[in-house]
């Protein structure tokens, strides 16, 4: 079977997906766009929340059902840091607001990764580990790894938060075993953002071949 026939072939199977995670601070938007631009598809679960809690959506309705108006601006959009000063201080309140969304990112993101047409979708979802059991559809996940103190710094840098700050949102994810526990495939990404292309380029095409479309 020729290239081109083995790509005709996999567009009318769903897609190989791969699962891809990381703490904050980790770089997985810059492993995803990298991908993105070797021909990969990506869906991301970031993107998903914030069409989700656009105003009119079900999202928005149920949250400002469970945490109150003061969660909203004045022209009826989501007012981001007052919900997050609310859950982050509170591990009820963002038990509370996960119950919420992951159930619609979820169904969200189950739906457009296994549309027709792209060999592999790399599906980004921050919040994996913690939710691995919505995600036993993932044919291989993929966490990009950075030690905790990098992980500080990055966020700190990037966030322009303290480090009280960046250490609570690190204590609101899963810890990095946890996140390794689920690995097939890990990027340890602790070097100059350079040397990603030629990781990327790698797991890129080991990928393409494990989907039958290399």
């Amino acid at each position: 079977m020729s290239a081109n026939e083995r790509l005709r072939h996999r567009s009318q199977q769903r897609p190989y997906l791969i699962g891809l995670t990381g703490g904050i601070g980790s770089g997985k938007t810059a492993v995803s766009d990298r991908m993105n631009r070797l021909g990969m598809a990506v869906v991301d679960a970031d993107q998903v929340t914030r069409d989700l809690v656009e105003p009119g959506q079900l999202a928005l309705t149920q949250i400002v059902a469970a945490f109150g108006p003061e969660v909203v601006t004045a022209e009826g959009a989501l007012d981001r840091a007052a919900l997050r000063a609310r859950v982050f201080a509170d591990e009820a309140e963002r038990t509370r607001l996960n119950a919420i969304l992951h159930p619609l990112v979820h169904t969200r993101l189950h739906a457009l990764a296994h549309r027709p047409g792209p060999w592999g979708v790399l599906v980004a979802v921050p919040l994996l580990a913690e939710n691995i059991e919505r995600y036993r559809w993932l044919d291989r996940i993929l966490v990009v790894d950075v030690p905790r103190a990098l992980q500080i710094e990055r966020a700190m840098a990037r966030d322009r938060m303290d480090r009280a700050a960046a250490e609570r949102l690190l204590a609101a994810q899963a810890d990095r075993a946890t996140r390794l526990a689920i690995a097939d495939d890990v990027i340890t990404n602790d070097g100059p953002i350079e040397q990603l292309d030629a990781i990327v380029e790698r797991l890129h095409a080991r990928y393409q071949a494990m989907a039958g479309a290399g």
